[in-house]
């Protein structure tokens, strides 16, 4: 039986709460609008309880995907990873809108054999080999995770916005680098390439140390999978959604795990007017 690594469990239960004692994985980009001839960005990423603290272990960098303007796959430089961050640098050497990403997929199943319960984590090719002939009550959850985060030097462009079709994702009608406080931003939320029709999300802002509150925004697309809604106040924020909605646990179980669960984030910045 293969052992579930620390940061892979965190990184499970952030996509399946939104409240603030839930740890969150999250990637923070030091500046998400440039319009510089040599720009550089550093980006930090870490799992943390209180949003984009620095308060608990790093997220492993090894899944991080970088995709530049013109749809191409960038290398960062200066990779580091730390006792409580990781952080890398990224050069932005064309004009347009870069996304940071990590899209991980994992199978996680348990069953019982001679009277003994197991647990396993594998891929989606090889769990199958992990259950033994003559298991019993035997459950498998895939699981399919998406974080990002988006970055512009000059005007924003569209490339990096396209769905992959797979999983839950955000198509942003509104370009993530042009939203402001008080203006009306539109998103589009689709799973496997269908429209996500009354999807609830959350939107956390950052500091939350600072206001003593949460701030948490909720709010729900229609049954287009779409929603425009006013923004609120700059700032940076974490955007969070998963399908299905979860369940809330009984009598202090977790959550039932179902056949298949998405989890969808991103770090988003809405900047002043």
């Amino acid at each position: 039986m293969k052992k579930l690594s620390k940061s892979f469990i965190t990184l499970l239960l952030a996509g399946l709460a939104f409240n603030a004692q839930a740890h969150k994985p999250w990637l923070l980009p030091s500046s998400t609008v440039l319009d510089e001839k040599d720009a550089w960005i550093t980006v930090d990423a870490a799992i943390s309880e209180g949003l984009f603290d620095i308060d608990h272990q790093p997220l492993k960098l090894d899944g991080i995907v970088v995709t530049g303007p013109d749809g191409a796959p960038l290398a960062f430089e200066n990779a580091n990873t730390g006792k409580l961050r990781s952080t890398f640098d990224l050069k932005l050497a064309k004009q347009g809108t870069y996304k940071i990403s990590m899209v991980t997929q994992s199978v996680f199943g348990s069953y019982s054999i001679d009277g003994a319960n197991k647990r396993f984590r594998s891929t989606e090719e090889g769990y199958a080999q992990e259950i033994p002939a003559g298991a019993r009550d035997v459950v498998v959850s895939h699981q399919y995770s998406r974080l990002e985060t988006f970055v512009s030097n000059g005007a924003p462009t569209q490339t990096v916005l396209k769905p992959t079709g797979v999983g839950l994702e955000l198509v942003p009608l509104t370009h993530p680098n042009d939203m402001r406080a008080g203006d009306t931003a539109k998103w589009r939320f689709l799973v496997d390439g269908k429209p996500a029709a009354h999807l609830p999300f959350s939107l956390i802002p950052g500091g939350v140390r600072y206001r003593g509150t949460l701030g948490e925004i909720r709010k729900s697309t229609d049954a287009n999978g779409e929603i425009s809604f006013a923004l609120p106040a700059a700032g940076m924020y974490m955007l969070s959604a998963s399908s299905p909605t979860v369940v809330p646990p009984v009598d202090g179980k977790p959550p039932a795990m179902p056949a298949r669960r998405m989890m969808y984030a991103a770090t988003l910045e809405i900047l002043p007017q």
